[in-house]
């Protein structure tokens, strides 16, 4: 089983905030070009760069600091086309007034998986108080917590808010909260590791790092000889990039480091972070049986011994 735990879908890159094409279009390094991209991040386009994988987290993203919103009906409307594949993951705002209040009406939605939060883009610091109502309601609601930084950097981004130790808190008072730092929480790995090694319930995705090399290898190294790579979820990044090319990726990680006295990680390990079942360590239902707990009882198809399904 492959779960893509880091996605990203909008109908518009205006969607990002006013400055959200511009932004996209940063400069990238291809081979030994260097380009400006507009990633794609339609459902077309989404839905298929998905084929690879059995399960796909979708995250939502909104920002009042940013003026930036990808619906969470929108959202809704595609994890439900696909309800055995997609989960969503809703963005939540703390400093919109009754985010607490909306995580509730959430829970009951047979999309969400869990919710989106950005302290950066959002800006709040991990410990504000309307952030801890927040984590209180996902903690007691069991819905895991994704934290990234958002779709794309802007300068308006409190960088300050983004440092995964300030996460520690949050932990030490929610230990049964789980929470994923996405991006393995770059540039600040090692924060994110010690994280990881401190609380049973701290995890982090290596989204954003696979289709740099040398960062995905440093990170997967990192990780192993700290002793927590059954800690790091797979991710792809998309629009940034696909599960296929990441998958890819994971596997050639020891290229980077062959050759020389840097060292390597068993193949056997990396398997198994690709394979890795991100569902159960994170306390997520399948899609397919978090659809049929969504049906009224009538319609529920009864098993052969009188039980329904």
């Amino acid at each position: 089983m492959i779960i893509d735990c880091h996605t990203f879908i909008w109908q518009s890159p205006e969607q990002l905030g006013p400055n959200g094409t511009s932004l996209l279009q940063q400069p990238v390094i291809l081979g030994d070009r260097r380009v400006r991209l507009l990633p794609k991040a339609d459902i077309a386009t989404h839905f298929a760069a998905s084929e690879p994988v059995d399960y796909c987290f979708v995250l939502g993203f909104t920002s009042r600091q940013l003026n930036a919103d990808i619906p969470n009906r929108f959202l809704a409307e595609y994890c439900r086309e696909h309800p055995n594949q997609m989960i969503g993951f809703a963005g939540v705002d703390p400093t919109e007034p009754g985010a607490a209040r909306q995580i509730k009406a959430l829970r009951s939605e047979s999309w969400v998986g869990g919710i989106t939060l950005s302290p950066a883009a959002q800006d709040f610091h991990p410990s504000d108080t309307r952030a801890f109502e927040v984590y209180e309601s996902a903690c007691k609601l069991k819905l895991p917590v994704v934290l990234t930084n958002g779709p794309v950097l802007t300068p308006q981004t409190r960088l300050e808010y983004a440092r995964p130790i300030l996460l520690d808190e949050v932990a030490r008072t929610f230990p049964d909260l789980r929470l994923v730092i996405a991006h393995c929480g770059y540039p600040w790995v090692d924060e994110t590791l010690t994280l990881l090694a401190k609380h049973q319930h701290v995890y982090a995705n290596v989204a954003g790092l696979l289709h740099r090399p040398w960062l995905g290898y440093d990170a997967i190294v990192r990780a192993y000889q700290m002793g927590v790579l059954d800690k790091l979820l797979f991710g792809s990044d998309f629009p940034f990039a696909t599960a296929a090319e990441c998958i890819e990726a994971v596997y050639a990680i020891n290229q980077t480091a062959r050759g020389t006295p840097l060292p390597l990680v068993p193949r056997s390990d990396l398997r198994r972070m690709v394979e890795r079942d991100a569902l159960s360590l994170l306390g997520i239902s399948s899609p397919s049986s978090r659809v049929i707990a969504a049906l009224p009882k009538a319609r529920r198809v009864p098993k052969t011994d009188g039980r329904f399904s």
